[in-house]
């Protein structure tokens, strides 16, 4: 560990990143799926099916030259909707750091990374959700997301790209 990364676009070879980087945000506080589960689960699978054809984006953060975190995201049909769907024209963000690249700011960065990314492609808002015992609510916080009124409990989150007109 050098203590600083390096940012790149997420490409259609990173699936097995993405497949990690689920699984390690759906087991952040203990080990409840597998791999497995992930691609054969409807629920789970599209977090690793990005398709920049749909305008899917995203950002890998490493640290010489290995993936150590990871942010996309993806613009989900209704009838495959993620938990933090909103609409089909907001994008849903996933975001992943390594255990040990934690509280370095990597998460931040990512984030800031799509925000700028959503705002240049003219795309109003970003969503996301969290469970609310987890950390990284809070770094969701500090970078503009708010929760979406009557879905607190479901942990869904948007965060607006784009200046009110």
């Amino acid at each position: 560990m050098t203590g600083s990364f390096s940012v790149r676009e997420l490409r259609s070879d990173d699936r097995s990143l993405l497949l990690a980087a689920t699984l390690g945000n759906l087991n952040w506080q203990e080990a409840r799926f597998t791999e497995q589960e992930i691609l054969e689960r409807s629920e789970f699978r599209h977090y690793v099916d990005v398709r920049f054809d749909r305008g899917d984006f995203g950002w890998v953060a490493e640290d010489d030259g290995v993936p150590v975190g990871a942010a996309w995201a993806l613009f989900l049909p209704h009838d495959d909707a993620g938990y933090g769907f909103v609409d089909e024209r907001t994008p849903e963000v996933s975001v992943w750091v390594s255990a040990g690249h934690r509280r370095m700011g990597i998460g931040r960065a990512l984030l800031q990374r799509l925000r700028a990314t959503a705002s240049s492609r003219h795309i109003a808002t970003l969503s996301l959700s969290v469970e609310p015992d987890n950390h990284a609510r809070n770094l969701y916080l500090s970078e503009g997301y708010v929760p979406v009124a009557g879905r607190e409990d479901d942990g869904v989150m948007v965060c607006q790209t784009l200046p009110a007109p």
